[in-house]
């Protein structure tokens, strides 16, 4: 049976932090579910204060959420939308949020967060740094996080037609809408880099739709 950390939730990815990974890799490591588990049940044992019995950890898995037993737990024969998972920490550094989706098996990309975490915890052990000065970054990764993919396309065409400021925009085309936000977003025409990653994820939403 696998070593699920007593300390770790489970459940299915809402949104995906920015653009997903286009051509995966096969990990260059090999390790067990179970061996990984326990490699991250250490490492989260190393980041909190306490062993308090609230969930102080997350997983995220591109599974539906009807392929998660009663226990919370994944049955081992569920098919992931994608091998992406996003594994969130409340430390005493503050919340750590690592997405990673670089390989073909959601597991391997679980064991990568999981060594990940090892090696940043063995940064203090040499004193290059202190006090968990090395998490630092993924504080700060997690601050500026591209905007979530938008769920429907509905909701896609609704914030272009409000971003634009168009007039009568609840009556112009996908296709204009596009062109109008795009304009006002562009850093060189005003706008800034977090509107316009707003606006190319609308775009994508319509292009797999088939509206564009």
């Amino acid at each position: 049976m696998n070593a699920w950390p007593d300390s770790m939730k489970t459940g299915p990815i809402r949104d995906w932090p920015g653009t997903l990974t286009p051509e995966r890799r096969r990990a260059q490591f090999s390790a067990t579910l179970t061996s990984t588990l326990r490699t991250l049940d250490r490492e989260i044992w190393n980041l909190v204060d306490t062993r308090a019995q609230q969930k102080s950890a997350e997983l995220l898995i591109a599974i539906p959420a009807g392929a998660f037993r009663r226990d919370g737990r994944p049955y081992a024969n569920a098919r992931p939308e994608h091998p992406g998972v996003i594994f969130s920490l409340d430390s005493r550094h503050g919340h750590l949020s690592y997405p990673c989706d670089t390989f073909t098996a959601w597991q391997d990309n679980l064991r990568a967060i999981a060594l990940a975490l090892e090696a940043l915890r063995k940064v203090d052990r040499y004193g290059v740094t202190r006090h968990g000065e090395q998490y630092r970054g993924f504080l700060e990764i997690e601050a500026t996080a591209a905007p979530a993919r938008f769920a429907t396309v509905d909701d896609a065409v609704a914030f272009l037609a409000s971003f634009s400021a168009a007039p009568r925009a609840a009556e112009a085309p996908p296709r204009v809408l596009l062109r109008l936000a795009q304009r006002r977003a562009h850093p060189d025409q005003g706008g800034d880099e977090a509107a316009f990653q707003r606006v190319s994820l609308a775009e994508t939403k319509l292009r797999e739709a088939g509206l564009l």
